[in-house]
């Protein structure tokens, strides 16, 4: 059996760093070694523990994720480094991508997205460990992405779009045959109709229910979601 890849969570916000666990826990071949929420406390789990991989948040409430990556250079060169952030300006992209940064991920997060940079991280961890020479087509791969930007873009969540919150509505409209209304899943999941139906026109777009005008005896006709 291989060896877990050991993490570092490092993230501000409790909520969010549960949900990155929670991911983690549903993976194979990865083990949270602990949570920094921190730049001090991350600072101080990298020196003394020396994880495989940081999965690194950038806006701490006492530094910037950035300035962390000097910290892992000196300390902790073999520590490899995911930024799951909402920060998008060029200056800190940049940084991140001068600092050897393996994958940069932008908030809001599914589970599908995480997994498959995280399967992805791991593939190319298994190529670096190997001993010998390595094939070319191996090599190319540590420098290709499949997906084009165009493609990553589309799969990145509006904001506002919270991974829990749409699985939990997903798995409510599984459950209603004919079909639902906004208004009618705000009640059944503690939302207001307006974000439930942001959630639900999300769900449209990605293909994941669809639509239909149902027209009663009398009065407007309601909008109703069905699963696909």
């Amino acid at each position: 059996m291989t060896n877990q890849i050991e993490i570092l969570i490092v993230e501000d916000d409790k909520r969010i760093s549960d949900i990155h666990r929670r991911f983690i826990e549903k993976l194979v071949g990865f083990e949270v070694i602990g949570s920094a929420f921190t730049g001090d406390e991350a600072k101080d789990w990298i020196i003394s523990y020396q994880p495989d991989l940081v999965l690194l948040d950038v806006y701490l409430p006492d530094t910037l994720g950035t300035d962390l990556l000097t910290v892992i250079q000196e300390h902790s060169p073999d520590t490899d480094i995911i930024f799951i952030t909402a920060a998008a300006e060029a200056d800190i992209v940049k940084k991140a991508f001068r600092g050897g940064v393996a994958d940069y991920i932008l908030k809001p997060l599914t589970f599908e997205k995480f997994k498959e940079s995280l399967l992805a991280y791991k593939e190319k961890r298994d190529i670096l460990t190997g001993v010998g020479n390595v094939q070319e087509e191996l090599i190319k791969s540590l420098w290709n992405n499949k997906a084009t930007p165009t493609q990553y873009m589309e799969s990145i969540p509006p904001k506002g779009i919270d991974p829990i919150t749409k699985e939990k509505i997903v798995n409510e409209i599984k459950t209603i045959k004919e079909g639902i209304t906004a208004e009618s899943l705000g009640l059944q999941v503690g939302v207001s109709r307006s974000t439930a139906r942001r959630y639900l026109e999300y769900l449209v777009s990605e293909k994941v229910v669809y639509a239909e005008l149902i027209y009663g005896t009398v009065g407007r006709p309601e909008r109703r979601y069905f699963i696909q």
